[in-house]
């Protein structure tokens, strides 16, 4: 076996060609799309009026094991992928661990995420469908601005409705997006009506990623020539995503390297089904084997307090009925600093997966993930997004156990981007005033009566 260096790297020709359609592989589907009306499962051209018509059949395709990725957006990619897979010896040392840790890193990017490899596909379609502009939601505000890099390479227009508390909280990664020529507004708003409804309902609501949803979704289809586009939880995104593992099991592959554990953190999924998605089509196939974790926040723990079943995808209750584990499209999350990972449901793709017992999960707390953040950034030299730091923070955790049973077990993790936006977010903890709210069971049982009662 060769050296392994700090940083794999992949030749610009090894970029992939084709996206990973983990469906294919999986005996167990996940369960169809509902119409929110009448219950039944949704036609492919039913969801012709929110996405472009090619994303559609994406989200409807499960047969298909390899989807072709067109030049335009290989060409797109080639500006910042192949990304680097890197070794964490200084953390290794620091922890004084057996373990070898390494982690996919996706903030090479103005975005400073992984979210472009959605964004720039998503608009790709757009533009060949002729349309005027796209609407979305945004947490953190990595895929707005994702999204508005991709509409501003493309020439379109791109209407943001970014989640309330990170709109004030995360006032720089608004300026990028405006600087792409996106239009930003804050969400819950009163410039739709179900905004308006969500804001009679919870009067001074810091918003959610289920209220900008249902914000974006009414702004596009009350708009001729717009579609709405999505960063995750749709079986689309995690498509696109799927780059991130077909890279990071090519560079494992190129020096011999097995992985034994894979962590993701979880929001809505796109991560980490884009991080796992070639790994479990193995675990499908009955051709490896691996420990997968799951990571999500406390305050929003939709694996791991949630329950399995259809739920609306947004808070205004606008869109397709997804079975998913959820926590009610009621709930509104704490406040927290993880903005990408406040949405009260996980995909269809990783929800089935986790049901049927390939994927683990944990939940974690804000104070801990930060604890967790401070000590990568200290020993590996990059300063890590909120959200990636849920997937640090389990990763020691794992390395920190095969200290204590002497195992050199290969550790995986995404480091889905980068925290130079979230500096608001580091001060509160370095102050010492950051909280660690976890939601009662009463809290959870009362959103989860809302559901819709289905199957």
């Amino acid at each position: 076996m060769s050296e392994i260096p700090y940083k794999i790297y992949l030749s610009e020709n090894e970029i992939p060609t084709a996206w990973y359609n983990v469906r294919a592989d999986m005996k167990n589907k996940p369960a169809p799309l509902l119409n929110p009306g009448t219950g039944e499962p949704l036609k492919v051209e039913d969801l012709y009026p929110i996405f472009c018509e090619e994303l559609c059949k994406q989200e409807m395709n499960n047969t298909d094991q390899w989807i072709d990725i067109p030049g335009e957006i290989v060409d797109f990619y080639k500006m910042y992928r192949p990304s680097p897979l890197v070794r964490a010896y200084c953390l290794e040392k620091a922890l004084d661990t057996p373990a070898h840790i390494y982690y996919k890193f996706e903030g090479n990017n103005t975005s400073g995420s992984h979210k472009l490899n959605s964004a720039i596909a998503q608009a790709y379609y757009a533009k060949k469908q002729g349309l005027k502009g796209v609407t979305t939601e945004t947490g953190a505000g990595q895929w707005g601005t994702a999204l508005s890099m991709s509409t501003a390479y493309f020439g379109l227009d791109c209407q943001v409705y970014m989640v309330k508390v990170s709109y004030e909280q995360k006032p720089f990664r608004r300026e990028v997006m405006r600087t792409y020529g996106a239009t930003v507004t804050p969400s819950p708003s009163m410039t739709t009506n179900v905004g308006r409804k969500i804001n009679e309902e919870f009067p001074g609501t810091d918003g959610s990623l289920g209220c900008a949803i249902s914000e974006a979704v009414e702004a596009a289809t009350s708009q001729e020539g717009y579609r709405y586009v999505l960063g995750s939880v749709l079986s689309q995104v995690l498509l696109h995503q799927s780059v991130i593992g077909l890279e990071a099991k090519a560079a494992l592959d190129k020096y011999g390297i097995k992985a034994d554990t894979i962590i993701g953190c979880a929001g809505g999924g796109s991560n980490l089904g884009g991080l796992i998605s070639p790994f479990v089509g193995q675990m499908l196939r009955g051709e490896a084997d691996y420990e997968i974790i799951a990571v999500e926040p406390a305050s929003c723990p939709s694996l791991t307090r949630g329950s399995y079943v259809y739920d609306f995808c947004d808070t205004g209750r606008v869109c397709p009925l997804a079975k998913m584990y959820t926590l009610g499209s009621d709930f509104m999350p704490a406040p927290n600093h993880a903005g990408g990972l406040r949405y009260h449901g996980m995909s269809s793709i990783v929800s089935q997966l986790y049901d049927d017992g390939y994927i683990k999960a944990r939940s974690v707390k804000q104070t801990d993930v930060f604890a967790a953040a401070t000590q990568f950034a200290r020993v590996e030299g990059i300063l890590p997004a909120p959200e990636s730091s849920h997937a640090i923070k389990v990763a020691i955790d794992e390395a920190l156990k095969c200290k204590e049973t002497g195992e050199a077990k290969n550790i995986v993790f995404g480091l889905t981007g980068t925290g130079y936006f979230d500096l608001v977010a580091y001060q509160k903890y370095n102050d010492g005033v950051m909280d660690d709210y976890i939601p009662t069971d009463e809290d959870i049982a009362k959103s989860l009566a809302k559901c819709p009662k289905i199957g």
